[in-house]
């Protein structure tokens, strides 16, 4: 990679870069090689980057929503004329493909644009009162300071969506990205910067003291609102947290997404919205799929195909041309893919296709046939390049089978029966379902689960609403 203006390891508080009193190293996952090093924060440098946030929070919450939206919308044109530069590092930090990571900075900037259009029609309405003598409205208000907390797999996406909706609403944010790949969030406050972002308003504060830090955002009372993407035991501890100060949270967490492909479903299109559906990002997304529910009548053929498009999949480092599927992110990661896969193995599943570490944190592609239900893989989100396929029968066994599980985030399944369409879209537990469809997600639709997947929703016009207080205004109108 040539020389990346948008790299920097300083902090970003007040608007004034900081290099703290220590740095820690972020490592290229695809070589063990140190990109950067980056301030290691302490929480005392994050308690006063809220106070700063907070002072900020007081005039900005006075700026004109038009002066809003224009900050947006300059931050949305810098991050696509930078395109190039932001996938470079999001490769070199997360490991994931080139070609992931420059859909991913479209897919980031897509929010982007979408608060800044959204932040002018934050409506309120009029209701009617109970006497002539009152007139009853109400309006939507900025939350205050936002603490946002977010994952490494998607380093650029996660962060503008909870930042432009925040500064959409009027807020301020103090956000803390993974120590992992925090070079994309600094990237993109050098860019919120040029953009014209004032002092305070967005803060990127690094570190590698998670408990700390997350302890400090969660219950600083200057703090209004926590919005956390990742796992559900971290969440969890969150939400009590944040408990003691009853502050707004919003909260994306682990999946165990289910696939159907019904024996009357179009198995081509089934293969290759389970590709993408899969394997973007070598399997390391919150929504990827993590149990394929294969009708019985199809299971030889819809197996022998995925198994055909999965052996045409290239690993390696995300910057080599052609390459689909990066290292998994850590060596922890490759362990958890390595005890799945040998697990369900030994309880009598079959590699039909990779199932070993080929050196490095790389893992191939994998599909595993005939898997039994009481496999950890049936359980657990195992967040790797492993495509697990499960027989059933009925449609009522699919759903059983699907429901079976404390998580809701997404689920997807393929079918050309409209009837059979409908019942099994409303019968899944989960926030998000992709009928026929691999591909769920995009800043106008609801994004978010139910059950231990999560609560609140982010993009569309409901993300917004995550970042406002809602007021009513009872007016006596007195008589003349």
């Amino acid at each position: 990679m040539e020389t990346n203006e948008l790299i920097t390891g300083k902090a970003f508080v007040n608007g004034r870069w900081i290099v703290g009193t220590d740095s820690f190293e972020v490592v290229n996952p695809a070589t063990d090689t140190v990109v950067e090093n980056v301030a290691d924060l302490t929480v005392s440098d994050v308690r006063y980057a809220v106070k700063v946030a907070h002072h900020a929070w007081i005039s900005f919450k006075t700026m004109d929503v038009v002066q809003r939206a224009s900050l947006l919308e300059n931050w949305y044109r810098l991050i696509l004329e930078h395109k190039q530069e932001l996938a470079e590092i999001i490769t070199v930090e997360s490991g994931k493909s080139l070609t992931d990571s420059l859909g991913e900075v479209d897919y980031g900037a897509s929010f982007v644009l979408w608060f800044a259009e959204e932040s002018k029609r934050c409506y309120g309405e009029t209701m009617p009162a109970p006497k002539m003598s009152n007139r009853i409205l109400t309006i939507k208000q900025g939350i205050g300071v936002v603490a946002a907390i977010t994952p490494w797999n998607f380093p650029l996406a996660m962060v503008t969506r909870k930042v432009a909706p925040a500064i959409a609403a009027g807020c301020t944010v103090i956000l803390r990205p993974a120590s992992q790949t925090p070079l994309t969030a600094l990237a993109l406050a050098i860019l919120a910067e040029k953009a014209g972002c004032p002092a305070g308003v967005f803060n990127v504060v690094t570190g590698t003291d998670s408990s700390g830090i997350g302890y400090e955002l969660s219950t600083n009372p200057l703090i209004r609102k926590l919005s956390f993407t990742g796992s559900t035991s971290v969440g969890k501890q969150l939400m009590k947290q944040a408990a003691d100060h009853i502050k707004k949270v919003s909260l994306e967490l682990g999946g165990n997404a289910p696939f159907i492909v019904f024996e009357d479903a179009d198995i081509e299109a089934a293969v290759q919205g389970a590709i993408f559906a899969k394997f973007r990002n070598g399997g390391q997304t919150c929504v990827a799929v993590n149990r394929f529910l294969i009708q019985d009548a199809i299971f030889d053929e819809f197996s022998q195909r995925l198994m055909e498009a999965v052996a045409t999949l290239v690993v390696g480092n995300g910057l080599d041309e052609g390459v689909q599927l990066g290292p998994l992110i850590n060596k922890k990661g490759l362990d958890k893919v390595h005890k799945h896969v040998t697990d369900a193995v030994d309880k009598g599943a079959r590699i039909l296709q990779g199932g070993k570490a080929i050196g490095g944190l790389f893992y191939e592609a994998t599909v595993l046939a005939d898997v039994p239900v009481n496999a950890l893989i049936a359980k657990e989100e195992t967040f790797g390049p492993v495509a697990s396929l499960f027989r059933f029968k009925t449609e009522e066994e699919a759903i059983q089978l699907a429901n079976n599980t404390e998580f809701g985030l997404a689920a997807y399944f393929y079918s050309n029966d409209v009837h059979r369409c409908w019942r099994v879209a409303e019968a899944l537990e989960a926030g998000m379902v992709g009928v026929n469809e691999g591909q769920i997600s995009f800043a106008g639709a609801p994004f978010g689960g139910i059950k231990e997947s999560g609560i609140g929703r982010e993009g569309s016009r409901y993300g917004l609403d995550e970042y406002t207080e809602l007021k009513y205004i009872n007016f006596g109108v007195a008589k003349r």
